[in-house]
């Protein structure tokens, strides 16, 4: 029996014995329907560089335009650029990327408000439940760079830095853009690891800055390192939990 037709054996027994009910078991093959679609979706690329930040970041301001610099610098160095596909950071970099005609993906989500797809996307996909998007953000990186945004933007790096901290995904870099804006929170970084709540190797996982060259040249040197790696052992796609 393949393992596709024992697990809807397993979930007809379940409803068999009316241990959950059938609401509780559509939600759950929702979540896997999530899943599945974006694994089905970044089969068909490499891993690149994802990039996150806030929804809120207009058109002119000083991040949405060091955003659009970092898409097109990056798509100029032949990398597919990633992005929640919503406005602001995520359409700055998208539109970066794609003006100088690189691979750009949007992983969208249905929000009330906020969130529609950009119009600087060559692919996308909806997701409807931010577990499964941020399986996927992480999935379709081998390098991460975080400009300034809220909790959402918290929550996708602090993600990134547990799964690195335990060991859970390979090596990659991940870069705080705007080292003034990230200064509060690299200070309570800091602040774990003297009150012993977190190790200096975790903090050193992490890097402001300033600079687009910086980040350029190290996205370079992940992808170009991992994408080896995966053609070697794997084939194109290596997804991110594959450990070095």
């Amino acid at each position: 029996m393949s393992s596709l037709e024992s697990e809807g054996k397993w979930i007809k027994e379940i409803q068999a014995r009316h241990e959950l009910s059938v609401e509780e078991i559509e939600r759950s093959l929702h979540y896997a329907r999530d899943l599945l679609s974006g694994r089905e979706f970044l089969e068909k690329y490499d891993q690149g560089v994802t990039i996150f930040g806030s929804a809120r970041s207009e058109e002119g301001s000083e991040f949405y335009e060091k955003a659009k610099e970092l898409g097109r610098r990056l798509a100029e160095s032949g990398q597919i650029v990633t992005t929640g596909g919503g406005p602001g950071i995520m359409e700055a970099a998208s539109r970066g990327a794609l003006e100088a005609g690189g691979t750009v993906l949007g992983l969208n989500i249905t929000l009330p408000f906020e969130q529609k797809l950009n119009n600087y996307t060559t692919d996308s996909m909806e997701f409807r439940y931010f577990f499964a998007r941020k399986v996927m953000l992480v999935d379709s990186g081998k390098a991460f760079v975080y400009f300034p945004g809220g909790i959402g933007t918290l929550d996708e790096f602090t993600e990134v830095i547990e799964l690195l901290q335990n060991d859970k995904m390979p090596n990659a870099p991940v870069f705080l853009f705007g080292s003034e804006y990230w200064q509060p929170l690299m200070e309570l970084l800091k602040h774990f690891v003297v009150t012993g709540m977190m190790g200096q190797k975790d903090l050193d996982l992490v890097k402001t800055t300033d600079d687009i060259e910086e980040v350029v040249t190290a996205s370079n040197a992940a992808v170009a390192r991992r994408l080896h790696m995966a053609q070697h052992h794997h084939g194109s796609y290596n997804p991110a939990w594959v450990k070095q």
